[in-house]
């Protein structure tokens, strides 16, 4: 039986979601500017659900975003920040085996790849994420790519760090296999692949979606997973926009969460784990699920 490993779910909505303040387009980390607290507990209440990773709160924490909202001067601090608060969590846990995940992310905006930035500026600015997250974590997730250059730009930055590298791309929902720019998402496996990547994922995408894309990833002979979202759709929002545009799913509970990730294991996927909407809950009966059918973990 296949080894799986189990990420942790969508951190930043679960952040967003337990902050009385009103959603703003840098998302959970004007949260974690301004209560610490919420972050780690976030991420205790992950790792005791039963996630063997769990990704840094740095997901906004660009410079073209924190520039976009005025506060580039946050940088430095919300990038260390990030990395400190899930190394905190894993001492306050005692659960030195779960790792941490660096985050790269898309460095605009998520989904919108006309926003996008060329090659060399998207590496540039990677390679200024990478050198203040590199130090605090095990691997490397470039994650939410929805367009290819700026996927290869975050893995060729990524591997300069000398860390595992993962990729996860987001497709469009209408099980076209396609990336948010209208790539194939096959092209996209096989350009990650070629670099030398450590596994590739389908992520923040609706788990229908995510399921049809398993045999192309299966086709790249790497490891290959996948972590959904919960939402009903993502076409509202828009760049400099935030999360209030988006709604949540009511046919998504753990279960029913669950029903979908027993489709990807049959599939060979073996990293799984949740995005937005997808909480500790739901991490916690994927953790039941995999103990119940017998699967071992296996670290990234």
């Amino acid at each position: 039986m296949t080894a799986v490993t189990l990420l942790d779910g969508g951190l930043g909505q679960e952040i967003s979601n337990r902050s009385s303040g009103k959603a703003h387009s840098l998302w959970s980390v004007k949260v974690m500017m301004e209560r610490r607290d919420i972050v780690e507990a976030v991420h205790r209440d992950f790792i005791n659900a039963g996630a063997g990773v769990i990704a840094i709160n740095a997901y906004t924490a660009t410079p073209s975003r924190l520039e976009h909202n005025g506060h580039l001067d946050w940088f430095d601090d919300a990038q260390a920040l990030a990395v400190a608060l899930a190394q905190q969590a894993r001492q306050d846990t005692d659960q030195q085996s779960v790792q941490i995940a660096g985050c790269l992310p898309p460095l605009v905006a998520s989904y919108v790849t006309e926003v996008s930035k060329a090659y060399d500026a998207s590496l540039d600015e990677f390679r200024q994420i990478c050198a203040r997250q590199a130090h605090g974590v095990d691997v490397m997730f470039c994650e939410t790519m929805a367009i290819i250059t700026e996927a290869m730009a975050a893995i060729d930055a990524a591997k300069e760090c000398g860390k595992p590298v993962y990729v996860g791309f987001t497709v469009n929902d209408d099980a076209s296999n396609t990336l948010r720019s209208g790539e194939r998402l096959e092209d996209a496996v096989n350009a990650a692949a070629d670099r030398g990547v450590d596994g590739v994922l389908v992520n923040c995408s609706i788990p229908e979606a995510v399921t049809v894309a398993m045999p192309v990833m299966a086709k790249s002979g790497i490891r290959f997973g996948g972590y959904a979202n919960g939402f009903t759709s993502i076409s509202a929002l828009r760049p400099g926009g935030n999360v209030d545009s988006l709604s949540a799913r009511t046919d998504l509970d753990p279960a029913a969460y669950g029903g979908f990730v027993q489709q990807w294991l049959d599939a060979g996927a073996s990293i799984i784990g949740g995005c937005c909407e997808v909480g500790p809950d739901h991490i916690a009966y994927l953790d039941r699920m995999l103990k119940e059918n017998g699967f071992e973990r296996q670290p990234l």
